[in-house]
């Protein structure tokens, strides 16, 4: 009877052996073979993309052949092709018969005896790239193996026609302008694989401007031109017009410096003029300057297109825009972009004639003060991690995808950096198919950059990531969880340690873990302050204020997480050295401090000690004792208003009564280069928050006070209350009693007018940062 069971065993073995086998197709030995209908570059560039990328993984390095194997052959083909050295190639059940879509590809396995050939046909050359990106991200790499599924049968073509991004060879980028000739085209190369088909650069930068170039900035302008020649991708360029064509030659000086330009690129496919930020040209005078551009456009590049943005425009610059194109529907202009602080999209996209292309502009790669914010972004991460940190976001972009970008033709996105290279691919594989799931989409990322073996618990990692972001990081335990998938993926697979997306992503969660305890740790002590400060009756005001100072020294002093922090600051390094990241201005020489130098507020206080250092000053210099008592007991009580009242720090991650948020985050204060000074609490604000209330007594008198800046309109359950005390200034002081009657039911809304303020820059316009509601 064992000796059965034993048989069967083995019997069921062997046969789940061999359904594995057929499962997959062993490609370790295939040849290639490209149709002849294939011409350079192309040719040269798919099987050089095909044996580079697969040898990089495996080991393994293919050949290409003059007739089919009798083994396995990967055939590169064109739609439209029927045989293909005496096999019939594959036909293409789709909408329209066999017809696969512009930039399209099908990829499928046919067995002909013993012969297995895995074709990729495309509707062009460019689809016979996305096809083999496609192969490439899905096959299972490891060394000395390349396996695909055996019965894998894949059309596909993109839903956008436009899907690329912004690589400005500039100073401003904290990363790329440190990057050779070979990093771009590979990068391109990378990027082309998961479906983008546009890159757009900045020209014209001075070539001192930036202590990494590697090589000229007019010279790495037509470098970048020859690369997407290379993968058959559009090149485009950000080209803003004069800043002021009021001034004398300006309209011709600007046509010289773009022909000049324009003489040097061997490709150029789009110019986009952005018709705001920076410039603040009337459209009478930019639209004769762009029809005069594009005649020069066309002298060297006939198929290219001019672009123009409505950045910054008013509603007159607006209306004498649109009524232009209406009045005189140039040929010339191409299509309008938008962007940041242009008109709302679904506006533009109406008010723009069909033949128009609308191209999108989004930005990608800021968390605050920009167009797409991380969402109630927690103030200790926007004070540290700053305007461009590793951003990995792939649920909040697929949204906002969703969102706005079906009211365009595609995008090129906004980028100053490699620190999103997340988010270029989630927007690439969306405008490829917008219906993906996003989790595939990270998970070819992982497949395809860290490996097979690794893939799902990476995928798993980047989700995590975004989710350290969601909600109060005191309170979010996810932190330290994802610290720990890191750490235990960081030490299994050390093989990654050279990998710069690999780098990037580990450092994150140590950075993230390390904020959250250093602000467990620093919020405890400042606690422990206050109390030092309610015992100034007894022990005198300088005593206490010195009390309190001991506790508040020691987040410097016996700074806590230093294990973590070491770990960040080695990444730092690690990603200096592979790609040229700037994480710091003092040791790696980045731009500026928005610039992703993340190193350099790592340690920025995440509780009020600053602040309080200062305010204690101002105490000391009060005259007499009363009033430094008073002054230390309003400090203490600041955030903790007593029973039956109620304090929100507006734009606070944690704050229960605010309702309302803004759209583009600039509601967290940068001043001082980042390193202000203020209490933290004011460095958060909104220009007209709402809050909800529904505790309220409706038997008590209640004060509401507002701290901000400027103006304060306040109304409460719609009605607009008469202030009693209407200080202007930051840290100073309104106050409006709140009438019994209008919270009867116990319930309050509080909302804000907006002042007329358009003549001024938000910077100087009235914002509220803190509300209390005070019972007396």
């Amino acid at each position: 009877m064992q000796k059965v069971i034993v048989v069967l065993l083995i019997m069921g073995l062997t046969f789940s052996c061999k359904e594995q086998e057929k499962d997959a197709i062993d490609l370790s030995k295939a040849t290639i073979l490209i149709s002849s209908g294939i011409h350079s570059p192309m040719h040269e560039t798919l099987e050089n993309v095909l044996v580079e990328e697969i040898e990089k993984r495996t080991g393994i390095e293919l050949v290409t052949s003059n007739d089919l194997s009798p083994d396995t052959t990967i055939a590169l083909v064109l739609q439209g092709e029927t045989d293909f050295f005496g096999e019939k190639v594959p036909a293409t059940e789709g909408e329209n018969g066999s017809v696969i879509k512009k930039e399209g590809f099908h990829i499928v396995h046919k067995k002909y005896g013993k012969r297995n050939i895995v074709w990729i046909v495309g509707a062009d050359t460019r689809g016979v790239l996305y096809g083999i990106g496609k192969l490439l991200r899905i096959a299972d790499m490891e060394s000395g193996q390349i396996e695909i599924a055996n019965d894998i049968d894949i059309v596909s073509a993109p839903e956008y026609p436009l899907r690329g991004h912004q690589f400005g060879y500039r100073n401003t980028a904290n990363s790329w302008d440190a990057w050779t000739v070979e990093q771009f085209d590979q990068h391109f190369r990378e990027q082309v694989l998961f479906g983008a088909n546009s890159f757009e650069n900045i020209p014209f930068q001075d070539a001192s401007s930036s202590v990494h170039f590697k090589i000229d900035p007019q010279e790495m302008e037509v470098r970048l031109s020859e690369i997407c020649e290379k993968y058959d991708a559009d090149y485009w360029v950000w080209t803003p017009a004069p800043h002021d064509l009021n001034v004398p030659n300006a309209h011709q000086l600007g046509l010289e410096e773009q022909e000049a330009f324009y003489a040097r690129c061997p490709r150029l496919d789009g110019v986009f003029v952005p018709g705001g930020d920076p410039g603040d040209n009337h459209p009478s005078e930019l639209i004769p300057y762009l029809k005069d551009l594009s005649e020069v456009l066309k002298k060297y590049h006939p198929n290219a297109g001019i672009w123009v943005s409505l950045q910054g425009f008013n509603e007159e610059k607006v209306a004498y825009f649109f009524d232009y194109l209406k009045t005189n529907n140039p040929d010339w202009l191409k299509g309008l972009v938008y962007g940041p602080s242009s008109p709302p999209i679904d506006l533009e996209r109406e008010l723009l004639p069909e033949h128009y292309s609308h191209r999108f502009y989004p930005d990608i790669t800021h968390t605050v003060r920009c167009h797409y914010p991380v969402e109630r972004w927690d103030q200790a991460f926007a004070l540290t991690l700053g305007r461009e940190p590793c951003n990995p976001l792939p649920l909040q972009y697929a949204k906002l995808f969703k969102r706005d970008a079906g009211y365009t033709d595609g995008f090129i996105t906004y980028s100053d950096g490699s620190h999103d290279d997340v988010n270029k691919v989630v927007w690439s594989q969306l405008g490829w198919d917008s219906q993906q799931d996003v989790h595939d989409i990270i998970f070819e990322y992982c497949h395809f950059f860290f490996g097979a073996e690794i893939a799902e618990e990476a995928t798993t990692g980047i989700f995590d990531l975004e989710q350290n972001w969601v909600g109060p990081v005191a309170t979010n335990n996810r932190i330290s969880e994802t610290l720990a998938l890191w750490k235990k993926m960081e030490s299994q697979h050390p093989e990654l340690s050279d990998n710069w997306r690999w780098q990037q992503l580990v450092m994150r969660a140590y950075y993230d873990a390390y904020i959250k305890e250093r602000l467990t740790y620093e919020k405890g002590l400042e606690i422990k302050a206050y109390e030092a400060l309610a015992d100034a009756k007894t022990v005198g005001v300088e005593s206490a204020m010195g009390n309190a100072m001991v506790y508040l020294e020691k987040a410097d002093k016996e700074p806590v997480g230093q294990n973590l922090k070491q770990k960040v600051f080695d990444y730092a390094d690690a990603l200096f050295n592979a790609i040229g990241a700037q994480t710091s201005v003092p040791k790696y020489n980045a731009s500026g401090a928005e610039r992703g130098a993340i190193l350099d507020f790592i340690d920025y206080p995440l509780n009020n000690r600053w602040w309080l250092q200062d305010e204690f000053e101002k105490v000391r210099a009060l005259q007499t004792e009363k009033e430094k008592l008073e002054r230390l007991e309003f400090i203490r009580t600041y955030e903790f208003p007593g029973k039956g009242s109620f304090y929100d720090n507006i734009s606070s991650a944690d704050a229960k009564h605010v309702t309302s948020q803004t759209d583009d985050a600039i509601d967290y204060l940068w001043e001082n280069n980042g390193l202000s000074r203020k209490r933290l609490s004011t460095q958060l604000f909104q220009f007209s928050p709402t809050l909800v209330y529904d505790e309220l007594d409706a038997n008590s008198n209640y004060l509401i006070r507002v701290s901000g800046y400027g103006e304060a309109l306040l109304r409460a359950n719609g009605e607009r209350l008469k202030p009693t005390k209407y200080e202007k200034g930051f840290e100073e002081f309104k106050e409006f009693p709140l009438p019994k009657n209008l919270i009867h039911d116990g319930k309050l809304k509080i909302t804000f007018d907006k002042p007329d303020e358009d003549h001024l820059n938000w910077r100087k316009q009235s914002r509220v940062t803190d509300v209390w509601i005070l019972k007396q």
